[in-house]
């Protein structure tokens, strides 16, 4: 089995401090660091942008794993990944059309990933898995942090991979020591999680616990 990867979400560190954080989470064992943009249009949220992500990577060599919640992602992919972003995944029910995205983000030297909200069944994410780098299934409904982990999201990861069994598979959303068992034995090579890590006293422990195989 692959070693799962650890993507903690930035929207939960503090903003104070956001070099101390960074290097808190590497010191931890985190894999990369995932970085969700918000538009108030795509989703009822603001987060950040550019010139926070630009800044950020010269604080940081965790590889950046962006995900675009935002209205017209084919617009901005140049932008981010000039920015610093080594993943750039955006969403199936945003405006953009996603071939022509998904051709974008490999155009610009960056791996492509695709997502869909938890209403949107997983399986029209099926036509694009041959081009695609990645794959995110929410576990929330996208915009906020802090959610309650949706209780069908094993059934959806393990659909996903039975489709596509060499794909990685990112997870985000009310991922803790108990949820991320769950998707690891549906599936997932990536959880991301925000509060559950940026919150504990013990990083460290808190990432090996989202990689503790599921007791027998």
């Amino acid at each position: 089995m692959n070693r799962i990867r650890i993507s903690p979400s930035l929207l939960a560190a503090d903003f104070t401090c956001l070099d101390r954080e960074l290097a808190r989470m590497e010191r931890a064992g985190a894999d990369m660091l995932h970085l969700d943009v918000m538009d108030g249009v795509f989703v009822p949220n603001i987060s950040f942008g550019l010139p926070v992500i630009a800044s950020i990577r010269r604080a940081t060599s965790l590889p950046f794993d962006l995900h675009l919640m935002i209205a017209d992602p084919l617009r901005y992919v140049p932008a981010f990944a000039e920015a610093g972003a080594d993943m750039i995944t955006f969403h199936l029910e945003s405006n953009s059309d996603p071939a022509e995205t998904i051709a974008a983000i490999h155009a610009a030297g960056r791996q492509a990933g695709l997502s869909v909200r938890p209403g949107t069944p997983v399986e029209a994410l099926f036509p694009f898995l041959d081009t695609l780098d990645l794959a995110l299934i929410m576990s929330v409904e996208p915009g906020f942090g802090g959610q309650s982990f949706l209780s069908d999201t094993p059934d959806r990861i393990r659909a996903l991979r039975g489709r596509a069994p060499g794909l990685p598979i990112n997870v985000d959303g009310g991922i803790n020591a108990k949820t991320a068992a769950l998707c690891r034995d549906a599936g997932a090579d990536i959880l991301v999680s925000g509060s559950f890590l940026f919150g504990a006293e013990d990083a460290a422990a808190a990432v090996a616990s989202l990689r503790q195989p599921i007791p027998r």
